[in-house]
């Protein structure tokens, strides 16, 4: 085990909680360029929050990409019940990435897979002798989880953290973070518009899965549950399965980093040019 400790950061999760925060006023923070600002100023206070209060070496922000996904190309509805992003927004998705590198922190993404997908990745790769800490919005992360990987959740606020170790997560799920994604799949997610096992809630599949471990030891064991559950199941055996494929994170993602290349190191001078440069006021003391 090395004295390294990586935060991966979910950069969309950041950058859509901090527009929402003030979008709701209509606070764009629109500068002398027309460029609305709100989104990657609350960026720039939740990241600085994150590294002060988890104090990583290196630091690694991952993102969506345009276009389908490998889950959308095998189902068409998956997240398609999401409104198009804000036209205040749109700017910001590219500038984002430009504030990230001026802070001299890799941005890592691909075509084809899910911020989710590239930090699973990072995680499988370097978690044996690394510690991890993972900065997101989105549960479906605690899936990956494990004794050196913390899960961060933001809470409401800047700093505010629910922070899942293998520990809590056992605490308050009653399973092991690697069951997660059974669960998730019996359940379904709205959020993400897949279906799931219609009328199997989280306590159901919690339940189902803290007794049979897993989807595979649930469909081999039908006839010992409910006339209800079986039947909810077998009419729902197709989606349950594609379920099963939307709601794993892929971790053999073919994503391009270095470990090295994200050592925390943030040039001072580089920095406020970017943010004097976006217009930004009040933000020189958090890299001082």
């Amino acid at each position: 085990m090395t004295n390294k400790h990586l935060m991966l950061v979910d950069g969309m999760a950041l950058l859509f909680r901090s527009f929402y925060a003030t979008a709701v006023n209509n606070y764009f923070m629109i500068n002398s360029k027309g460029t609305p600002t709100n989104a990657l100023f609350g960026f720039v206070k939740h990241l600085f929050a994150a590294k002060d209060q988890f104090n990583p070496t290196h630091i690694i922000c991952c993102w969506d990409m345009e276009g389908p996904t490998h889950r959308a190309k095998l189902f068409p509805d998956y997240k398609a019940n999401r409104s198009e992003a804000p036209i205040e927004l749109l700017p910001q998705f590219s500038l984002v990435k430009e504030l990230v590198s001026s802070l001299d922190i890799p941005n890592v993404g691909i075509k084809g897979y899910e911020a989710d997908d590239c930090i699973g990745t990072i995680v499988d790769e370097l978690s044996n002798d690394t510690k991890i800490t993972v900065v997101t919005g989105d549960k479906d992360l605690l899936q990956i989880i494990n004794h050196n990987t913390s899960v961060a959740i933001l809470k409401k606020g800047i700093g505010n953290y629910d922070v899942f170790t293998v520990d809590k997560f056992v605490e308050d799920y009653g399973i092991f973070p690697s069951q997660f994604s059974d669960v998730k799949a019996l359940m379904g997610d709205s959020s993400d518009n897949y279906p799931g096992v219609m009328g199997i809630g989280e306590k159901t599949a919690l339940k189902l899965i803290k007794e049979f471990n897993s989807i595979d030891g649930l469909l081999e064991n039908l006839d010992k549950l409910t006339k209800g559950q079986k039947t909810k199941i077998e009419k729902d055996l197709k989606s349950l399965e594609l379920s099963r494929v939307l709601a794993k994170i892929h971790n053999q993602v073919p994503i391009e980093y270095n470990l090295e290349h994200s050592e925390l190191k943030i040039d001072k001078n580089k920095a406020l040019t970017m943010f004097e440069e976006l217009e930004f006021k009040g933000l020189d003391k958090i890299i001082s």
